[in-house]
């Protein structure tokens, strides 16, 4: 069978099997092959697999497909060959199938891999199961959401939830105890009301004549919006326009359910958040009988107001929350920053820390940084580091020398005046140390502003930088011979020409790039 490895570029290390017939590579999440990476398009190439044969097809690309450093259309490629695109380069590889055969170790390892991630059987104190479940249990979850979303995204999501959820646990309450608070000031208020009409008529309650009763101050009352005097039947008595009607509005039918309820506290005060931002007050009256010697309800008093305080405080409650809201937004995107970054750095330095001893410039990794979940894996790498050495009989540690690029950039920038051709010069990193006018003229790239940056990140074109690195490395990888390649620059192809010194240490220290056009 065949598959592509990914060699080079943001997507380095990842595997890609390619099945029986046509395998579609491209941007969208749709392809065989999702390669979701800027510069690609996305439907880029397919390849077909036919028994032993592989063929590939550009699908019309916007930035071209490159097969061995060569931009293709069609070709058929085999073991072992390398296919650019921006920012990505990609290797066939043919993998003989075998049989693999099960034993008692293997099943062990895979018990030990069962153990690490589920974590065996729960420890027995309780604030190491607590721990426990939230690693084993809870965090799971987390993890297959970061499988499908990237990890600074899945990071940027939590912390705005946790905001979200602590701003509304916290201000909420403080502001639903306000709006609390004012609707008992208003029910106070609306009792006030319905007392002061049994004062003013108590003659008329006395003779339960409610068609007499006297409710004409509470159309001078400030905040009250419309209020309903009705007898134990429903029939509205005050005001005089709605005399002799039945309550229909739902506030006024629930007062009169609530009041002719065997409900124990009908005798206090119904009161109920209505509909914009109007507060529903409804009470019994209640008259003495005398023949009894206890109070008889006689009529219900229901009044909504509008109290500007309420609108206020709606107003002030909703700006407090937003206010809140806004506030742990910004900080949050601070927070968010300085976590990221606090552990991007670690593994930022260990990177390039890795790439520096690979090429013979340290002896092992050392991180400035205290960051004790990447202790093993330091300690595991420079193990790994250490083997190579010996492998490869590297000198003693002791006779280890770090060996500069800077002569060799030096001696490649004389050959650069020297050409007669667009021509640029990149230190062992691939880095940009020199070019001249031509080379800038025919590529975009200004050498004052784009010295010391990689060439991934300055050139327009990413299919141009792609073709360069792979160049750049096979000259590396054959002991700094020419390369050849070719890449269409300004509406014209370009033979792209390679060559690189090599340093006492056996790697590469700096590169010559030259185009020249093709005739």
């Amino acid at each position: 069978m065949y598959k592509l490895v990914v060699v080079g570029g943001k997507l380095r290390g990842k595997e890609f099997p390619l099945e029986n017939g046509e395998n579609i590579a491209g941007r969208e999440d749709s392809c065989d092959i999702a390669l979701t990476v800027n510069g690609v398009s996305k439907k880029h190439f397919s390849i077909t697999v036919t028994d032993d044969v592989c063929y590939l097809q550009d699908l019309g690309s916007s930035n071209g497909t490159f097969v061995n450093g060569k931009v293709v259309k069609r070709a058929t490629v085999k073991n072992g060959d390398k296919i650019a695109l921006p920012d990505l380069i990609l290797q066939v590889v043919y993998v003989k199938e075998k049989k693999v055969v099960i034993k008692k170790k293997k099943v062990e390892e895979e018990e030990d891999e069962d153990e690490w991630l589920t974590g065996g059987s729960p420890p027995a104190s309780l604030p190491a199961k607590i721990l426990w479940l939230f690693r084993f249990k809870f965090m799971p979850v987390v993890h297959g959401i970061n499988e499908e979303y990237e990890w600074k995204a899945l990071f940027g999501i939590l912390l705005s939830i946790f905001c979200v959820v602590v701003i509304t646990l916290t201000i909420y309450p403080v502001l639903e105890d306000s709006k609390r608070i004012l609707l008992s000031e208003v029910a106070l208020r609306g009792a006030h009301y319905a007392e002061e009409i049994a004062r003013l008529n108590r003659k008329a309650l006395d003779q339960k004549q409610l068609d007499a009763l006297d409710t004409g101050f509470l159309d001078k009352e400030d905040g009250v919006k419309s209020y309903r005097l009705f007898d134990l039947n429903g029939r509205i008595v005050r005001p005089m326009e709605k005399l002799n009607t039945y309550v229909v509005d739902t506030f006024s039918v629930e007062s009169l359910n609530w009041a002719t309820s065997k409900n124990p506290n009908k005798r206090g005060e119904l009161k109920k958040l209505l509909d914009d931002g109007e507060v529903g007050i409804a009470k019994t009256i209640m008259v003495f009988n005398p023949r009894t010697g206890v109070e008889d309800p006689v009529g219900i008093i229901a009044i909504r107001f509008t109290p500007k305080s309420l609108q206020l405080e709606a107003v002030k409650s909703s700006k407090a929350y937003l206010e809140a809201l806004v506030t742990s937004a910004i900080v949050a995107i601070v927070f968010f920053g300085i976590v990221y970054y606090l552990t991007l750095r670690p593994i930022e330095e260990m990177k390039y820390q890795i790439e520096d001893t690979l090429r013979g410039k340290r002896k092992n990794l050392e991180s400035r940084y205290l960051f004790e979940a990447f202790e093993g894996l330091r300690s595991s790498i420079n193990t790994i580091l250490q083997r190579m050495r010996e492998l490869q009989n590297q000198e003693d540690d002791s006779e280890f020398e770090e060996e500069s690029d800077s002569s060799y950039v030096s001696a490649m920038g004389e050959f650069l005046r020297a050409t007669g051709t667009a021509a640029i010069v990149l230190d062992s990193h691939k880095n940009l140390a020199k070019m001249n006018m031509m080379a800038e003229d025919l590529t975009g790239i200004r050498e004052n502003a784009s010295v010391g940056m990689s060439l991934l990140d300055i050139a327009r074109e990413q299919g141009f930088a792609a073709t360069v690195i792979e160049l750049c490395d096979s000259s590396a990888n054959n002991d700094g011979t020419h390369q050849q390649g070719e890449y269409e620059l300004g509406g014209n192809p370009h033979s792209i020409n390679v060559v690189s010194l090599m340093g006492k240490d056996g790697f590469a220290k700096s590169f010559l790039v030259t185009m020249n056009k093709v005739e």
